[in-house]
């Protein structure tokens, strides 16, 4: 046993007169710590990612976690959370790291000052740079031609129409594998606006099989047709993703290439040519050490290469370079609306922003997207600090280069016409998208989509920005091609000059459930019946997924359980199926059904 060495001096840490007890085997005990710290640091950075930047507040917290893990080890191995004689050697052993933590505190708290907006309002309202626009003159006028590329989705409702291109990925053997990602991103494919989606696997087990494959492709989804399609990666597939794990995880595959950047969310785009590449937005810390956040440059990862090879683009190449022009999303929409409202808060200074808030705007909650000059434009309403339901214009900002624009329009906000839409069809229970903005005979129009409970749009409205209380401004309907038709005649009626012709209108609509519902009547033969699906419910009954179907044409539900068939799972509205059932009534009971 090892001789017991007692300070009483307080030289080494202790309070004076506390008596410094060290455990049996102090020393073996204090290197495990130190291994199991060491052990503790590489797995904590291995889930936790901390960019190894001062300007990133993870690499603080990491640091503080792989201090105060150090203290728990030693107070586990002195014994001293069980026997207080040794909590004055587990002081002394908490010195270090407890200086190590003294300064973190220390260093994120003069930080936070030397960032803090009370002392750098000007900063941050400079961030961005807003020019000021003639929406008339510089959005481009819809014409008769135009309409068909309207976009009529959102991401929300894109992701339901994804779904539908699984059928794809069935015939070529990837039965209930994936499931399309959580978030698709608008870009300019050909000069054309579509929605991309990568692929995620349908459960963990899933991942377990398929991981080594990776994904075979991605979703690409046509706003203007409501339309999906599933994109087949040849001769590769995508290894790295947000949705993979372990080293495959894209966050974690970026974080060991470049340790000290920060990123951004990354964002799935595609080129003119189809291959597919993750683009990811480095940030900086621009005011002070943590304010200020801004886009310095992107990591461009080609999606399908097998070993994630990737390079690296200042801002300025990718704001000029002709080889990089393709690339739609550099920007965040979310940091850019964060931007702009420093730019309307504090363009007067810090105290205007509390106290007379004179010229104090900010932006409405939510935004769309705007196709122009082959780029995608953010756009979101601007409203007065003390407004509520009305806007005093709109901002363009490019997500690309941000070149922002301020166009001064006055008139209600995008909740404003989204309840004025819903409020049509009260009875129904659709639900409005948020507004994509149009220049109809240079008036500023929101356009809309209205959809059911399963999301697949049901129907289209129409809402005059500055006169959308007045009854004729707003229109709704099941058929965009009369839509567009009537609000072009509604806005010549009341004295606008629309070089539109309503007769030359000619958009192609998509047939909705309802109307398929009155022109395809399913076909019967015994107990067997082939329709297409109009409805899909489901309930958890005795611990069990049972899926209730409809037909379209039919008002009786057909009961299966997931258990039986597990494709059912990813059936959708719009799909063929044939159903064989017994028993009659509201709801029958399914024994077999096909795709």
């Amino acid at each position: 046993m090892e001789p017991i060495k007692v300070d009483f001096s307080g030289r080494n840490g202790s309070h004076k007169g506390d008596i410094v007890i060290p455990p049996e085997k102090a020393v073996l005990k204090r290197i495990i710590a130190l291994i199991l710290t060491a052990v503790t640091a590489v797995a904590a950075y291995y889930f936790m990612l901390p960019p190894l930047n001062f300007k990133a507040y993870e690499l603080y917290l990491y640091i503080a976690v792989v201090a105060v893990s150090y203290i728990v080890f030693s107070a586990i191995f002195s014994k001293a959370i069980t026997l207080p004689e040794y909590t004055p050697y587990l002081k002394k052993r908490a010195i270090v790291p407890g200086i190590i933590l003294a300064i973190l505190a220390v260093a994120v708290g003069v930080g936070y000052l030397v960032s803090c907006e009370f002392f750098r309002a000007k900063s941050y309202s400079g961030i961005i740079t807003v020019n000021s626009g003639d929406f008339a003159n510089e959005i481009e006028e819809e014409d008769a031609s135009s309409f068909n590329s309207i976009p009529r989705l959102d991401e929300k409702t894109s992701s339901g129409v994804a779904q539908r291109a699984l059928g794809d990925l069935e015939k070529m053997g990837y039965v209930s594998q994936f499931t399309v990602y959580s978030e698709n991103y608008q870009i300019n494919y050909k000069e054309t606006p579509v929605r991309v989606a990568p692929l995620q696997y349908a459960n963990i087990i899933k991942w377990f099989f398929n991981t080594r494959n990776g994904f075979p492709g991605y979703v690409i989804i046509d706003m203007a047709n409501e339309s999906a399609e599933f994109q087949k990666i040849e001769n590769g597939s995508i290894k790295y993703s947000p949705a993979e794990h372990f080293g495959k995880l894209l966050k974690r595959h970026l974080r060991f290439q470049y340790p000290t950047y920060i990123f951004a969310d990354a964002t799935f785009e595609i080129d003119d040519d189809g291959n597919p590449y993750w683009i990811c937005a480095r940030l900086d810390k621009t005011i002070g050490l943590f304010g200020g956040t801004d886009v310095i440059g992107a990591v461009v990862i080609r999606a399908d290469s097998q070993n994630g090879e990737s390079s690296y683009y200042s801002i300025d190449e990718l704001k000029n370079s002709p080889e990089l022009q393709w690339i739609d999303r550099v920007y965040d929409s979310d940091l850019l609306v964060q931007q702009f409202d420093y730019y309307g808060k504090y363009r007067k200074g810090f105290w205007n922003s509390i106290l007379g808030q004179k010229d104090v705007i900010n932006t409405t909650s939510g935004y769309n997207y705007i196709a122009k000059d082959d780029d995608v434009w953010m756009y979101t309403g601007v409203t007065s600090v003390t407004a509520d339901q009305s806007i005093t214009g709109f901002v363009l900002v490019n997500q690309r280069t941000k070149e922002a624009t301020y166009y001064k329009v006055t008139g209600g906000n995008e909740s404003s016409a989204q309840q004025t839409a819903q409020d049509r069809v009260q009875d129904l229970g659709y639900t409005a998208t948020f507004p994509l903005l149009l220049n109809i005979g240079g008036e500023p129009t929101y356009f809309l989509s209205l959809t059911g409970d399963n999301n697949i749009v049901q129907q289209y409205a129409l809402v005059n920005v500055a006169k959308y209380n007045k009854n004729n401004m707003v229109v709704n309907g099941t058929n965009l091609n009369a839509c567009l038709k009537e609000y072009v005649q509604a806005l010549k009626g009341d004295g606008v000059d629309v070089a539109i012709n309503p007769d030359e209108i000619d958009v192609e609509t998509p047939v909705s459930d309802s109307e398929k519902g009155q022109s395809e009547k399913p076909v019967s033969s015994g107990n067997t019946v082939t329709g297409t699906v109009d409805d899909i419910r489901s309930a958890v009954i005795g611990g069990e997924s049972v899926y209730y179907i409809r037909l379209s044409g039919e008002t009786a539900y057909y009961s299966v359980k997931a258990a039986d068939n597990e494709n059912v799972i990813i059936l959708n509205a719009g799909d063929t199926v044939t159903v064989t059932f017994s028993g009659e009534g509201t709801i029958r009971q399914v024994s077999e059904i096909t795709f």
